[in-house]
């Protein structure tokens, strides 16, 4: 593998990433389009500590809880224990919400097409207007204006807030409803008498 800048290393078997991590069964090959860096291992990190999703959906494991501050305590445990789940969850819903709004996608396709185009101007030479040379923040910055248009004819500040709501109602109903997981410490527990 002689270069990573041009689109073929994208789509390469070659540059897949294999995880031992399988989710209903199946094993997960994703190709390397984030660079390395702290997006990437992050994303790594949350896929590493996923809990079971069988766990996760387990009906009978609902229940509403006696008082006020059993519910804090659920809502503190289970966003931290189901951390890694919740984030799927919202990325879930944000491609929910990507497809079933068309021209948030045309918006979408003008934004990411420009970009693209820049990319390949500046494989060959910098972008000049009026006779300044503009740098690579400038030209995507151009890319957002141009699409600025289209993202508020498609609607995309209200598809951002439904889709935090969204993610607030979900998390918050799971988080609430879901009965603590076993704390699992090597300590022996006391047991009220």
């Amino acid at each position: 593998m002689a270069s990573k800048t041009g689109p073929d290393h994208l789509f390469n078997p070659a540059t897949e990433m294999e995880t031992a991590d399988t989710v209903l069964g199946t094993k997960i090959n994703i190709p390397a389009l984030l660079p390395q860096g702290p997006a990437k291992e992050w994303l790594e990190q949350r896929r590493a500590t996923i809990r079971p999703w069988a766990n996760f959906l387990d009906q009978r494991r609902f229940g509403k809880p006696r008082n006020f501050g059993e519910l804090c305590k659920r809502l503190v445990r289970n966003v931290e224990y189901f951390q890694s789940n919740y984030v799927f969850v919202f990325l879930g819903l944000i491609v929910y919400c990507l497809i079933t709004s068309p021209l948030l996608l045309i918006a979408l396709a003008v934004f990411f097409g420009a970009c693209y185009i820049i990319y390949l101007k500046t494989q060959h030479s910098q972008l000049v207007v009026f006779g300044r040379e503009l740098s690579t923040a400038h030209q995507y910055g151009l890319a957002g204006g141009v699409s600025f248009p289209f993202f508020w004819l498609a609607g995309a500040g209200s598809a951002v807030f439904w889709v935090l709501g969204a993610t607030l109602v979900v998390i918050g109903s799971h988080a609430a409803l879901h009965e603590l997981e076993p704390v699992e410490t090597d300590e022996l527990q006391m047991e009220p008498v």
